[in-house]
């Protein structure tokens, strides 16, 4: 199969650079006009596109990756070239912003014709931004490309680095509050779009790399910009009960797929069968509860249960961990995903009838009270500064304490003896035997520790979701928490968020085609393999390992090395 890149080489990028600058400076200003022309025959498309010289939301975000383009393509004129950095180094963002607005304009038409049952319905605006986004595309593929900027050890005033900072938590924060709060797939998939377009930009430009080298010296700034963000999500949401439940679902699944990430990420070993100790947490919770269905006529306070439910959750990995983890690799994911089907089967048959009445077999504990901390009950619906919180909104808060010393174990584990010890098993187990370490005892640490997390977030998503049943805990959801970390970067924690929170969030504003929701999910695993098998956040050795051919992107981390003497990752 013929593609792009062979048919693009260097010698016609340098024999037609110049018109390739203008054909896409032409598409970048044709894309910033075409919101201003109707895009949607009727206003039941999207949010109404069908305006003259009235953008909608969407058009709007069109137009930014217009100027976008436009803007790297003029710093490419302006801008005096460095030494070992030609003009050409903007190149890279300006291609990333036309292949993100290429691919923004032919989802939101997509979706019009959808929508609305046809391409007919698809105005002339449409079809300029169509035209628009191509010109740009082909443009910017027939300029000569150049090497990202190096900008990791650029330094700016300590003032304007914090405020950075908090631009970027806060953009963070109107992106969230405004994904979760459209029902329209449509629009829900074109925001994703526009801003995974931006983030690619950044990438590609540098700033990444810059506002990483930043939060690295403003670490503590990050944390509590960070904390504060999540903190103030509620407040966005005017009391929606529907929206609070997919975050707190959200914040359980990141919780979990965090935990995993101790077994999977930093030890690399392949758990099929981890949402066996949610499951652990959530019926031990269930049990102990005081719903009139529990089994067991003990209710201690609830900061016990949850130190009860995570230390069952640690000792079932501890007795699966100790006779399987002599072996690897594909026999260790049989033996867990053996494992997690027999703590379900087990759960089904613990009804009185084959086995101790424990769970109530297949009806599962329904019914179990919400919590009550010193008085303040999590059912009861609250008022803070004027907005309505309901009780997702209080098991929220309380879930966001809890991943963040989640968040905080992980990080000290990591950056300790034991977590390097965990790496060093990760990347060859026989060498690192040799030199000393402990492999078994590490293995079964990270199969203990990681267990224990997940039972913590068990047992609050037992009385958050009122019910638990053995159903809950399927193969499919271990399959979801593992990809979540693949697709979201291996040992990391942002990665591991984002990751989770696609994951979670996507099929729930993707109901229409939740008949291919799988098909769908596999051909994202597929193409993140191809393009990034590191994952959304990587460390940059990592990237290194799955692209050793990448000449550019050895030269760029060497360039980084040589200018701040150390090399990034994401953590």
């Amino acid at each position: 199969m013929i593609t792009l890149p062979t048919l693009v080489t260097p010698e016609l990028q340098q024999r037609h650079g110049s018109r390739g600058r203008i054909i896409a400076l032409f598409g970048g200003v044709l894309l910033i006009i075409a919101p201003f022309l109707p895009w949607a025959y009727s206003a039941r498309a999207l949010d109404d596109m069908t305006f003259l010289v009235d953008p909608s939301p969407l058009q709007y975000l069109g137009l930014v990756l217009g100027a976008i383009i436009v803007a790297f393509l003029v710093l490419q004129q302006v801008l005096k070239p460095a030494p070992r950095r030609p003009r050409t180094a903007c190149v890279p963002g300006a291609r990333a912003g036309a292949t993100g607005a290429l691919i923004y304009v032919v989802l939101i038409l997509v979706s019009i014709s959808v929508e609305l049952g046809g391409a007919v319905n698809v105005m002339y605006g449409g079809w300029v931004a169509l035209v628009a986004t191509l010109l740009a595309f082909v443009g910017t593929r027939l300029m000569p490309t150049g090497r990202p900027p190096t900008l990791a050890a650029a330094t700016a005033p300590a003032p304007l680095e914090v405020l950075a900072i908090a631009g970027l938590m806060a953009a963070a924060l109107f992106a969230a509050a405004y994904a979760l709060d459209q029902d329209d797939a449509g629009i829900f998939v074109s925001f994703l779009a526009f801003v995974g377009a931006v983030v690619a930009v950044m990438i590609r430009s540098g700033v990444m790399g810059w506002l990483s080298a930043v939060s690295q010296r403003h670490k503590k700034v990050l944390i509590l910009a960070a904390f504060l963000v999540a903190f103030m999500f509620p407040f966005t949401q005017d009391g929606s009960d529907a929206n609070m439940s997919i975050a707190t679902q959200v914040i359980i699944f990141a919780a979990t797929a965090m935990g995993l990430n101790i077994v999977v990420g930093l030890a690399g070993l392949l758990d099929l069968g981890y949402i066996a100790f949610l499951g652990a947490g959530a019926f031990v919770a269930a049990i102990l509860s005081e719903s009139a269905f529990s089994t067991i006529n003990w209710h201690p306070p609830f900061i016990v249960v949850v130190l009860i439910s995570g230390t069952v959750a640690a000792a079932l990995g501890l007795i699966i961990g100790s006779p399987t983890l002599r072996v690897s690799g594909d026999y260790l994911a049989i033996v867990t995903l053996a494992f997690g089907e027999i703590f379900r089967i087990s759960m089904n048959n613990l009804d009185g009838e084959d086995g101790p009445d424990l769970t109530n077999g297949s009806n599962g504990i329904p019914a179990i009270p919400e919590l009550n901390f010193f008085g303040f009950d999590f059912g009861i619906r609250h008022e803070l500064i004027g907005v309505p919180l309901g009780r997702f909104s209080n098991y929220y808060f309380l879930l966001l304490l809890v991943i963040g010393l989640i968040i905080l174990v992980f990080t000290r584990l990591n950056n300790s003896r034991i977590g390097r010890g965990w790496v060093a098993i990760r990347e060859d187990e026989r060498a690192a035997e040799a030199m000393g370490v402990n492999v078994f005892g590490l293995k079964l640490f990270a199969f203990a520790g990681g267990a224990f997390l997940a039972g913590v977030a068990g047992s609050i998503k037992a009385h958050q979701d009122v019910s638990v049943t053995p159903d809950q805990y399927v193969f499919l959801e271990s399959a979801f928490l593992l990809a979540a970390i693949v697709l979201g970067g291996m040992g990391t924690v942002l990665g591991v968020l984002i990751g989770a929170t696609l994951l979670k969030l996507m099929p729930e504003k993707l109901r229409f085609v939740s008949e291919y929701r799988l098909l769908i999910f596999g051909l994202v695993l597929v193409l993140m393999m191809r393009f990034r098998p590191e994952g959304l956040v990587a460390n940059q050795r990592r990237q290194l390992e799955f692209h050793e051919e990448d000449e550019e992107l050895a030269d760029r981390i060497s360039d980084e090395i040589a200018e701040t003497g150390t090399v990034k990752g994401a953590t």
